[in-house]
C-alpha cells in the first residue's frame, strides 16, 4: 500500500510558494483573450447608427457633385460649338452633332478644330450630350443632358442642364 502512495501526485496548498499559479487570484478571473459576441453586436449597432447618418449626407453630394459637372461640361462644349461657329460661320448642324468639334465636316475648308482637346464626354450619369441646332429655348442651339434619369423633364438629380 505505501507503492500507491508514492505514485500519487502532491496537493499544495495555496500558500506554497511553487503554487502561486495554480492557485492566484489573477488567474482565477482572468478572461480569456478576444471579444464576446455581445461586444461584437454592440459595435455593429454603432457601425450601423453611423453609416444611416452619414451614409445619406455622402450620396447627396455625390448627386450635388455629378449635377455641378454636367453643367461646367455643358459650360465647356457651348464655348467650343461657339469656337466653330466663329471660324466655319455656321452652326454644326444637328446630323453632324458635337461629333464635328473633333472631326472636320465634309467640305469645310476653315475649320480649324480639333476643338475639345479628347473626344466629346459623356454626362456624369453616362449618358451622351444631347444637341439640337436651331435649338428650342430661344438659343441659336440647345445643348443639355437629360440628368440621372436619362429622360426629357424631371426634377432635382433628373432635371434637364442646358446652355439656356
Amino acid at each position: 500500500m505505501g507503492a500507491a502512495l508514492t505514485n500519487m501526485p502532491v496537493i499544495q496548498s495555496p500558500d506554497s510558494a511553487n503554487a502561486r499559479g495554480l492557485w492566484s487570484r489573477d488567474s482565477a478571473f482572468r478572461r480569456p483573450a478576444g471579444f464576446t459576441l455581445l461586444e461584437l453586436l454592440v459595435v455593429m449597432v454603432i457601425i450601423g447608427l453611423l453609416a444611416g447618418f452619414v451614409a445619406p449626407r455622402y450620396f447627396s453630394q455625390v448627386g450635388k457633385s455629378q449635377v455641378k459637372a454636367a453643367k461646367a461640361q455643358v459650360d465647356a462644349l457651348d464655348k467650343a460649338i461657339e469656337q466653330f461657329r466663329l471660324d466655319v460661320n455656321r452652326l454644326p448642324t444637328t446630323e453632324e452633332g458635337l461629333a464635328a468639334l473633333n472631326v472636320s465636316p465634309s467640305n469645310e475648308p476653315n475649320w480649324a478644330g480639333p476643338y475639345l482637346k479628347k473626344d466629346v464626354p459623356r454626362d456624369p450619369w453616362g449618358h451622351p450630350y444631347v444637341y439640337l441646332a436651331p435649338g428650342t429655348h430661344n438659343n441659336d442651339f440647345d445643348l443639355m443632358s437629360y440628368g440621372k434619369d436619362g429622360q426629357p423633364g424631371g426634377t432635382g438629380e433628373n432635371a434637364d442642364i442646358g446652355n439656356w
